[in-house]
């Protein structure tokens, strides 16, 4: 594995589009393709999730992410004809009317393949390869980049940031051996998925570490509940007598003080849903730590 230095991040190019790591951080705009997604931000129409996925990409999204399964603390997972169903009919649509690059999150092989071949170009995997080691083999197939991401929903621990990086290293590892390039490589602590809101923040407190693997970091701490907790936004608080407020919707200043402090630390690319917003909150936070 190659030793990190900045300069070494180099591009990955993603469809028709390159990112160029170290230049700016990349904003990622999530399409929740599901009714029971935890921001609240769910579609279950696929007219509807390509009018938003064109809305976030106007408003400056960099790549489209777009899920099936919703990945919120015990949600059950469902089967992959019925993930099929949701997600592949949205890809083939963007893909035919958008020149974004579409990532797909999922950790099924069949769909990832489907995607990718309905125009998808990138690979979003929550399991970092735990759950399906040829995601590997198929983004090396494919010439796409692939996201890794760090999940202790299987093994809860302490030492969480060097547990973190080890899972990484694994993952990365596993991917090269697979046949996938280092430059299509792209590193995710993963932001919640198992870990303690206390530990959740001690991530972020120490995302620099992560720069010791020589990849580029994706966040996605957009809308978690660490940030619902921190700032004590109980389910009551978040219930207005005349309409329901989905509680992402509460969570915007969390999640830009999560952004801000994350490119400060290192991070490359942010996976959020409030991309209009991010986006700003990315540039401000640009001007100052790399100076563009």
């Amino acid at each position: 594995m190659p030793d990190y230095k900045p300069s070494n991040l180099g591009s990955t190019r993603c469809g028709r589009g390159v990112f160029y790591w170290g230049k700016r951080t990349y904003v990622m705009g999530v399409i929740n393709v599901s009714p029971d997604s935890f921001s609240g931000d769910g579609l279950a129409d696929v007219e509807e999730a390509v009018v938003k996925a064109k809305r976030l990409a106007s408003e400056g999204a960099d790549i489209i992410d777009i899920g099936g399964e919703s990945t919120r603390p015990g949600s059950t997972p469902i089967p992959t004809d019925e993930e099929l169903r949701r997600v592949i009919p949205v890809v083939e649509k963007l893909a035919q009317e958008t020149s974004v690059p579409l990532s797909i999150d999922t950790y099924k092989l069949e769909v990832a393949r489907q995607a990718l071949d309905a125009g998808a170009n990138m690979i979003n995997d929550i399991w970092g390869l735990k759950k399906e080691p040829g995601l590997a083999e198929l983004a090396a197939r494919k010439g796409v980049p692939i996201a890794l991401m760090s999940n202790q929903r299987d093994s809860p621990c302490h030492n969480i940031v060097s547990v973190v990086i080890s899972d990484l290293k694994r993952a990365i590892k596993q991917a090269l051996s697979a046949g996938v390039p280092w430059e299509n490589i792209i590193i995710d602590p993963g932001i919640g998925f198992g870990k303690t809101q206390e530990q959740n923040l001690e991530v972020l407190q120490r995302l620099e570490e992560l720069k010791v693997l020589g990849r580029p970091i994706l966040l996605g701490s957009s809308r978690k509940s660490f940030i619902g907790w921190v700032l004590d936004l109980t389910p009551e608080q978040r219930l207005n007598k005349v309409t329901f407020v989905p509680p992402g919707d509460q969570r915007l200043e969390g999640t830009a003080a999560t952004i801000a402090i994350g490119i400060a630390k290192g991070v490359d690319i942010v996976r959020v849903h409030d991309v209009k917003e991010m986006t700003r909150v990315c540039k401000m936070s640009d001007a100052i730590v790399r100076g563009v």
